[in-house]
Parts: C-alpha cells; sequence; structure tokens
C-alpha cells in the first residue's frame, strides 16, 4: 500500500511539469515580437523593391477606391487608395523606410550620447557628476512635446526636427540609468585593480565598464525604439515632421483624418502598422530585460 501511494504521489506531481515544458520552451523565444517587427524591417529595407505602386503617384479616376475584400475593391490595390488614388500599401512601405531610419539613427545617437554622459558623471563623480546631472535634470524637466515645438519653430518641418527632437527627448534617460550602473560597476575589484595598475581611464571605460552595461544599453534602445516610433507619427500628425508628399505613417494618419467618415481605411492601416510596431518593440525590450537578468529569466 504505501508503495502504491508513492508512485500516486509521483505521477501526481510529474504530470504538471510535463504540460507545462512546451509552453515554457516557447516563452524562451521572442516569437510574437519579431513576428510584428519583421514587416517594417522587411518593408524598411526592401520597400523599392516590393511595393506594387509608386507611393507619390496619382491616380484620381481611383481615389479613395476602397480595400479588395470590400465592394467597389479591386485586388490592383489590395489596401485601397487614398484621397489622391495613390496606393494605400505602397504608402505604408514607403512610411515603414522613414520609421525604420528615423528610430533607428534617433535612438542610436541618443543611446551614444546619454552613456557617455552617464559614464562620465559615474566614474568621476565630484563636480562632473554634479554639472552633468543637473543638466540632466533640466532636460527632464521640459515637457517633450514642448520641446518638440519649440525645435519646430526653431527649424519648422522636416526629418532634421524630428532626429533632432528624439535625440533631445531620449539621451537624459539613459544617462541617469548608466550612471547609476557605473556607479555601481566602479566600486568592483576588477575595476580598482585596473586603476592600481595604472590602466588609463578610456582603456577602463571600453574594457571594463562598456561591456557590463551593454546589456542595460540595449534594454533601452529596444524599449525605446517603439517610443521612437511614436514620437516621430505625433510630430508628424502635427505637422512638424515628414512633409507631404512623402510617405510616413504618422501623415496618413494626419491626412486620412478627415476622410474618417468616408474612407476610414486611410488612417486605420496606418495607425494599426504604428501600434503593432510599437508593441512588438515593446515585447521584444521585456524579453531583453528578463534575459539579461539571471533573477527574472525562466529556466
Amino acid at each position: 500500500m504505501a508503495s502504491t501511494e508513492m508512485s500516486d504521489q509521483t505521477a501526481v506531481q510529474t504530470v504538471p511539469r510535463r504540460r507545462r515544458m512546451p509552453l515554457g520552451g516557447l516563452l524562451r523565444y521572442p516569437v510574437i515580437p519579431v513576428l510584428l517587427l519583421l514587416p517594417m524591417v522587411i518593408c524598411g529595407l526592401f520597400g523599392p523593391w516590393i511595393w506594387p505602386h509608386d507611393p507619390t503617384a496619382i491616380n484620381f479616376a481611383a481615389k479613395q477606391t476602397p480595400p479588395a475584400w470590400l465592394e467597389g475593391g479591386t485586388w490592383q490595390f489590395v489596401l485601397g487608395t487614398d484621397q489622391f488614388g495613390r496606393d494605400l500599401l505602397s504608402r505604408l512601405i514607403e512610411g515603414a523606410r522613414i520609421a525604420l531610419i528615423v528610430s533607428t539613427v534617433s535612438v542610436s545617437v541618443a543611446a551614444v550620447v546619454g552613456t557617455l554622459v552617464g559614464m562620465l558623471a559615474g566614474y568621476y563623480g565630484g563636480i562632473i557628476d554634479m554639472v552633468l546631472m543637473r543638466i540632466v535634470d533640466v532636460k527632464m524637466s521640459i515637457p517633450p512635446v514642448l520641446l518638440t515645438i519649440l525645435i519646430g519653430a526653431a527649424l519648422g518641418g522636416g526629418l532634421a526636427t524630428i532626429l533632432i527632437s528624439i535625440i533631445l527627448v531620449f539621451w537624459a534617460d539613459y544617462a541617469r540609468v548608466i550612471r547609476g550602473e557605473t556607479l555601481s560597476l566602479k566600486s568592483r575589484g576588477y575595476v580598482q585593480l585596473a586603476k592600481v595598475a595604472n590602466v588609463s581611464d578610456a582603456r577602463i571605460f571600453l574594457r571594463h565598464l562598456l561591456p557590463n552595461l551593454l546589456p542595460t544599453c540595449i534594454v533601452l534602445i529596444t524599449l525605446q525604439f517603439g517610443a521612437a516610433l511614436v514620437i516621430e507619427a505625433a510630430i508628424t500628425f502635427i505637422g512638424l515632421g515628414i512633409q507631404p508628399p512623402a510617405s510616413a505613417w504618422g501623415l496618413l494618419v494626419s491626412d486620412g483624418r478627415t476622410y474618417l467618415a468616408t474612407a476610414w481605411w486611410i488612417p486605420t492601416f496606418a495607425g494599426l502598422a504604428i501600434a503593432f510596431t510599437a508593441l512588438g518593440a515593446n515585447l521584444l525590450g521585456d524579453w531583453l530585460r528578463d534575459y539579461f537578468d539571471p533573477k527574472l529569466r525562466k529556466r
């Protein structure tokens, strides 16, 4: 009897583990984030080779054509056309190129500037830390929308306004986080031994501090990639970003809001592209955070 009860208990304990293993295995990989980000990456890199029509070609005979699966639609324009008869799918693909360029360049530059400021402030401390962190505090006290409007008023609308705005909005976040990490790292034994061995500060930064800061930087970059995409769309939406006749997701939403009642597909598909891409970037950032943190990593 005792052996039978023990075998039954063992079976009860082992069955749930077998059921959880496949799901746990799937969660080890960022499948959903990659699937959400893959369309933007493919369209951004290979746009001119895959769009079915010229995204700037005007065709008034086909203006406001509905998507192919709706009445009056045609498979020539799968997602329909806008108020000027331009193919919406082609404009979304071209908009992906702009979104990919803007998000990648702006977030990368902000990461480099913010990481350098944070490392200098955390490593040297004293007056350097005080001055740099007060600059960070001043920047973070300015609302991002107000900062964007001021830059737009000074430079006018365009790609430069978007890039500068996103860089100025994001760099301070890196500086604050990296400073805290650097304060912890500089007290480690290998950094103290490097100082005793008269290793230059530049070498300590590159060989000892930066490799340990890279996981944090990668997570921040991934999380802010989606935020940069939303900011780019918002700046363009208020008229300070990408200007017509260029194709940008925020511009499609801005132009299509007037036709929301009669041609809902013009702003809707662009809005969905923004939402799903930003969601994919955020999910990938969460996965990377769990992956790089041993306490949160799922084994």
